[in-house]
């Protein structure tokens, strides 16, 4: 009985990837007529720039693999990331520091994602462009008016809110920073919120918050893609590209607007020093035999067991080394409020601070795992393919009182 129910299941799997690579390809097929010729032969700049088409192929898999993806995906993952700089999008920045698009910028040995996002169609970026003033404003009006509907609204930085958003004046015409996102965001195919200043605020809206500066969400009224973190991974905000331009639709997302194969799991999981932390090996003060030993670093504020996030898998500076590995705990900065919730920094949370204490934080977050894994499957076959207005985003009044789905 059980085997044949395994069967039909399996049948039914198999039935909804085929059509979804149906429409994945047709979608593709839809996309090269559409949008702008490619800017870039991506083939010839990996050459140029030292990647192989080996380490090509490798990265699609890799690829393949984080997005959720049977291997029969491979070839349209290649495919979409030959069409990256088809995809037009405006960048806006708001109550920021630049530091994501920093990050972006800073690869000394640049990787596949790196290259796919030199070759992005920027049609406006205050940091990057050389325009300034009128000329800029101009660059900005032209780009969401040419590509109305089919640019992605790229955000960085909160909203300030106080006296009525004059906190944030920008550009010739002085207009505030609500005034310029509402316009922008009303005709863009979709919006992605950088960093956590744009997905939930961050430092600008830490108490007391003397500017009233919310998230793009909260001050907007919208549905967004939060791929949080400050900065966050550039692979992850690459990969959600790559989903949109595969399926005309957005990856699927948890209860915080983060997309569910970058942020599904706790930095806990990945963690090399999580046998330590089995074991009751942690270090008590920071230089002390357990620092040199590797040891967890749970007891001098590491906010691993509480943080979503797969920074442990992809990692920073060119893939070598991220935070816990270089000796210094995770300080929560995908979580929401994380300037006030995961404070003080240097040490472990206060029992109960988030609703559950030390003993009960594995629990947790393994319950918290088994349910967000538990949707994948399905999400991934069926309602993977829905266009932005998908009803799994939570309406930003909904956001302060789910954590996770």
């Amino acid at each position: 009985m059980a085997k044949g129910m395994n069967s039909e299941y399996k049948k039914m799997i198999d039935k909804q990837y085929r059509d979804l690579m149906k429409h994945c390809q047709s979608h593709m097929e839809q996309v090269e007529k559409e949008l702008p010729e490619p800017r870039e032969n991506l083939h010839e700049l990996l050459e140029k720039r030292g990647v192989s088409r080996r380490d090509f192929v490798k990265w699609t898999s890799a690829m393949t693999v984080a997005l959720m993806l049977p291997p029969i995906f491979k070839p349209l993952v290649a495919k979409a990331a030959e069409n990256f700089s088809r995809l037009p999008v405006v960048w806006l920045h708001f109550a920021e520091c630049t530091g994501c698009s920093e990050a972006f910028l800073r690869a000394s040995y640049p990787n596949v994602d790196d290259i796919l996002l030199e070759t992005i169609s920027l049609e406006y970026h205050e940091t990057l462009m050389a325009a300034s003033g009128d000329q800029a404003e101009a660059c900005l009006e032209k780009a969401i008016h040419d590509f109305e509907g089919k640019f992605i609204c790229v955000i960085e930085g909160a909203l300030p809110r106080g006296l009525n958003g004059q906190y944030l004046r920008i550009g010739p015409k002085g207009k505030t920073g609500i005034e310029i996102a509402k316009e922008v965001t009303s005709k863009a195919g979709a919006v992605i919120c950088i960093g956590s200043c744009s997905a939930f605020g961050n430092i600008q809206s830490a108490n007391p918050n003397p500017t009233d500066s919310v998230s793009i969400s909260k001050a907007l009224g919208i549905s967004t893609v939060n791929i949080a973190g400050c900065p966050p991974n550039a692979v992850n905000f690459t990969g959600t590209l790559l989903h949109y331009l595969m399926f005309g639709g957005l990856p699927a997302l948890d209860g915080l607007g983060r997309p569910i194969w970058a942020y599904g799991k706790r930095i806990h999981d990945y963690c090399e020093r999580r046998p330590h932390y089995d074991a009751s090996e942690f270090v008590e003060e920071w230089g002390d035999a357990g620092a040199l030993k590797g040891w967890c670093l749970y007891k001098v504020g590491c906010k691993g067991p509480y943080t979503y996030a797969n920074c442990g898998k992809v990692r920073f500076n060119d893939g070598i080394s991220w935070p816990i590995m270089a000796g210094h705990g995770c300080i929560g900065c995908t979580e929401p409020d994380f300037w006030d919730t995961m404070a003080p920094l240097e040490k472990p949370l206060p029992d109960k601070s988030l609703g559950f204490t030390d003993a009960t934080a594995d629990k947790v977050g393994i319950a918290l795992t088994a349910a967000t894994a538990a949707g994948i499957a399905v999400h991934a076959a069926a309602s993977v393919i829905r266009h932005r207005n998908d009803d799994r985003v939570n309406k930003p009044e909904d956001l302060q009182e789910e954590k996770h789905d």
